[in-house]
This record gives C-alpha cells, structure tokens and sequence, in this order.
C-alpha cells in the first residue's frame, strides 16, 4: 500500500531543489547516499519546474518485435487508479536501449491527463516540443525523432533508472539537477531540515559576499 503524505507537504517540498533536498537526507542518514538518480538523467524542459509525486513503474521495449506485450490500457487503467499526485518512471529494456523513443506528446497527454505531474524515462522520448506543449516536464538520455515496435513488458514492478532503483510509490522529487527519493514516512522531517539548510546556506553566501570577508574570518566562524 503506498504511503501518502499530506497535499500541503508536496507542496511545501516543490520549494526546495534537488540538491538541497539530498543535503537535508545525508543530515538526517548520513554518507554515503545515493537516493538521486545519475547524470544520463536530464531534465529536457527545465522551463516547466520541479515536480513531487508518486512514481508509477513500467517497463517497455521500443524495437524488440519478439519482446512480451501487455495490453496499454491494463496500464492506463494502473494510472487512473493511483493516488495522485504522480510521477510516470518508465525503463527501456529493449536490446537496444533508447534507439526508439519511449515516450511522445500523445503519451503525455494521456499520462497528463490521468494524474501524472512528470515523466522520468531511462531511455529517449521524441515530439520534444509537443510534450513541452502538453506541459508535462520531462527527465529522460535526450530526444530522438522516431520509434519502433513498441511493448509495454511490465508495470508496478521495481525499476533501475539512472543507477537509483524506483518502486511504484515512492515519492519522488525532480528539477533541473535530476531526481531524489525522500523516504514517505520521513518526508516531513525531511523538509523542515531542507528549511534549515536553504536560511543557514543563506547566511553562508551572504558572508561570502560580505565586502570584508577574510580566510581569517571563515576561519574563524568554522
């Protein structure tokens, strides 16, 4: 069962960016973490923001004729049954990964259109430019104009995308920098520690700035 949090802490949590929100996790679990996905993982329309939702799990193949085929609309039906708001993390597991875009201005307005708030693809997308149109923000390798045979193999099952495994569920917050994984039960914990980082970060770069900065000064204030 997915473990919803208040509409009102999403909301709170689309404030912070990525980084800050991964420094608020190493406070609170410590280093290493690696609860972000990699750098394959770009976000292709920064112009439309951060997003906070719950990600919905797939896995295509966008070539492979030979590849097993479940019924989209099964899947559809997975999206339209969720608690929103929600987050598409779909993976190309196609012999050739990314030859084939995975994701188009079609499939975002119907994703759109069923509670998804933003799509995460290890793999491509194409209609770059429709999707922006549609305004569904968008994190995948980058774009290609065409597409193959294309099979949905599986939903709702995890998922290995920019190194960070993904399960159906979990809360995910993405923007220009790419994606993190905050802990359900943890999520408010975590944004009041993201709160405290962005006013003491405040400070620090003010100091920084200050005309009589010194070494001897940082020095001191460590």
């Amino acid at each position: 069962m997915m473990a919803l949090i208040d509409p009102e802490l999403i909301e709170q949590l689309k404030t912070f960016d990525s980084p800050t929100v991964f420094n608020a996790l190493v406070r609170k679990y410590g280093l290493p973490n690696e609860e972000y996905t990699d750098h394959t993982i770009r976000c292709l329309l920064p112009e439309l923001g951060t997003v906070v939702g719950y990600a919905v799990t797939s896995e295509v193949t966008t070539n492979d004729a030979d590849s097993s085929a479940l019924v989209w609309a099964d899947y559809y039906e997975y999206l339209e049954q969720a608690q929103g708001p929600l987050i598409a993390v779909m993976k190309d597991v196609d012999s050739r990964p990314g030859r084939g875009a995975s994701f188009g201005d079609g499939m975002a307005t119907l994703h759109q259109r069923l509670g998804v708030v933003g799509a995460i693809v290890d793999g491509t997308v194409r209609d770059l430019a429709g999707i922006q149109r549609v305004g569904l923000p968008m994190w995948a390798w980058g774009a290609v104009p065409g597409h193959g045979v294309f099979n949905l193999t599986r939903f709702g099952t995890p998922v290995t995308v920019g190194q960070l495994r993904i399960r159906s569920g979990d809360l995910i917050l993405a923007d220009g920098d790419g994606c993190v994984r905050i802990p359900n039960s943890d999520a408010a914990e975590i944004a009041e520690i993201a709160s405290q980082i962005r006013a003491q970060e405040a400070d620090i770069f003010a100091f920084y700035r200050d005309p009589d900065f010194t070494v001897a000064k940082m020095r001191e204030r460590r």
